[in-house]
């Protein structure tokens, strides 16, 4: 089962690659506050469809690069 992540995209300078943020919430163990915490992936866009700004769903696959490990499936 491939994991699938929800987030923006944050940079489409790179070609057939973009950058994607994904922010989930985290629940402090000790002071049981929830806060924002985010981290950001580099996914393949074979066509170079995605721009900055738009919500998407990436989806894991195997290494296509040192750094690339996920793919964009669809636009939200």
């Amino acid at each position: 089962m491939k994991r699938k992540l929800k987030g923006t995209v944050v940079s489409d300078k790179m070609q057939k690659t973009r950058v994607v943020e994904v922010e989930r919430f985290i629940k402090h163990p000790k002071y049981l506050k929830y806060f924002k915490s985010s981290n950001r992936f580099k996914a393949h866009d074979e066509n170079n469809e995605y721009k900055a700004g738009d919500r998407v769903v990436i989806e894991e696959t195997r290494p296509l690069s040192k750094e690339k490990r996920w793919k964009i499936i669809s636009k939200i």
